[in-house]
C-alpha cells in the first residue's frame, strides 16, 4: 500500500514516514525542491514533486497513491487558505476511491480548556492562530459524501528527538541562560511523543471515515515545570524566566505566523482526556485503540522531563 505523505521531511512527517516503513508501507513524500527529493530519497523514500501552493500538484501525488496523510502545515499568515485549498485538492482527487485521507489537526482548536479535560466531544473554541481549522476539518468530516475516507488527527504539544516548543525551552535556555516562559508558567499542556503520534497515524489509516481522534498521553502539565527541567537540561540551572504576554508579542520577533498570536498560544491552556484519566472521564478513542492494537505509549512527558533532563532534548 502507497502512502503520499505531505511534510515527510518535517518534525511530525519524518517521524510518520519512518513508522510508515516499518509497518511495510511504501512512502511517496511530497518534496518541493531537488534538495528535499534527494533526503526522501536517502531514506528510502519515495518524492513527488510539488508545493502545497499548488494544489494540482497535490492532487496528482493522491491520485496516484492508496492513501494520504497530510502533516504538512505553510509557514506564512495564509496558512488557512493555503490548507483548504491542499485539503480540497486531495478530497477532489481521492473522491469515489474510499480511500483514506488522515488530516493533520491540533489540540489548540479547543482553545482554553482550563481545569476541564476534554475529549473528542468537546466544543471547540479555537485560538486566533488556528481559528480556520474547524472548518478545515469539516471538510473531512463530509467527505464520506464524495468517497472519501476523511480521518482527523488533533495531536497535544509534540516533544522527543530534540523537537516542538519543549525544545525551544532548551534553546532559550542555551541562549539567554535561563528558559523564557510566555505568561505565569502555571498553565498547563498535555503531551505525545512524536514516536507515540507517528503510530496513531498508522493506525489511523485503518479507522472509519469521519474518525477524529486526539493524539494525547499522561494528564497536563505544568509548563514551569517542563521549562524548568529543560533548563537543566541546557545547563543553566533549572533558571526561567517570565516573559509577560504582552512583552512577548513586542519583543519575540517577527515571524511569518505571527509572534503576537504564538505569544497567547502558548500561555493558554489545555488538558486532554487520556488513557490514564478513566476515573475524571472516558478514555480518549484515540489511546483505546492504541491499546487493542499492542501498542504501549511512551512514558508521559512529566515522567520523562523533571525526573530525566536529558529526555527534553533527545528523548529515545
Amino acid at each position: 500500500m502507497q502512502v503520499f505523505l505531505t511534510g515527510a521531511t518535517g518534525y511530525i512527517g519524518s517521524a510518520v514516514a519512518e513508522a510508515l516503513v516499518k509497518a511495510g508501507y511504501a512512502v511517496v513524500g511530497l518534496a518541493r525542491s531537488d534538495d528535499q527529493a534527494r533526503l526522501l530519497a536517502a531514506k528510502g523514500l519515495g518524492a513527488h514533486r510539488g508545493d502545497l501552493r499548488d494544489p494540482a500538484s497535490l492532487a496528482e501525488g493522491a491520485r496516484n497513491a492508496d492513501a494520504v496523510i497530510h502533516t504538512a502545515l505553510a509557514a506564512a499568515t495564509d496558512a488557512g487558505q493555503v490548507d483548504r485549498a491542499a485539503v480540497e485538492a486531495i478530497i477532489g482527487a481521492l473522491s469515489q476511491f474510499n480511500r483514506p485521507f488522515v488530516y493533520t489537526s491540533g489540540c489548540w482548536v479547543l482553545g482554553n480548556t482550563g481545569d476541564r479535560v476534554a475529549d473528542e466531544d468537546a466544543p471547540l473554541a479555537p485560538t486566533p492562530l488556528v481559528a480556520w481549522r474547524p472548518a478545515n476539518e469539516q471538510l473531512l468530516s463530509d467527505a464520506a459524501r464524495q468517497g472519501v475516507q476523511g480521518i482527523v488527527l488533533r495531536p497535544a504539544m509534540v516533544y522527543g528527538h530534540g523537537g516542538g516548543l519543549v525544545a525551544s525551552f532548551v534553546q532559550s535556555a542555551r541562549e539567554h541562560g535561563a528558559a523564557r516562559v510566555i505568561g505565569k508558567g502555571e498553565n498547563r499542556w498535555t503531551f505525545v511523543h512524536v514516536d507515540d503520534l507517528a503510530a496513531l497515524y498508522v493506525q489511523a489509516l485503518r479507522a472509519a471515515a469521519g474518525t477524529l481522534l486526539f493524539a494525547a498521553h499522561g494528564p497536563a502539565v505544568r509548563v514551569r515545570d517542563v521549562a524548568e527541567a529543560a533548563s537543566r537540561a541546557a545547563g543553566a540551572g533549572g533558571r526561567v524566566e517570565i516573559v509577560p504576554i504582552e512583552e512577548a508579542r513586542k519583543t519575540m520577533g517577527r515571524s511569518p505566523m505571527h509572534w503576537p498570536w504564538i505569544s497567547r498560544f502558548r500561555a493558554s491552556e489545555h488538558s486532554v482526556c487520556w488513557a490514564g484519566s478513566r476515573k475524571r472521564l472516558r478514555c480518549s478513542k484515540n489511546w483505546r485503540a492504541a491499546y487493542k492494537c499492542g501498542r504501549r505509549p511512551r512514558r508521559p512527558v512529566e515522567e520523562r522531563v523533571p525526573g530525566d533532563p536529558r529526555t527534553v532534548e533527545n528523548s529515545p
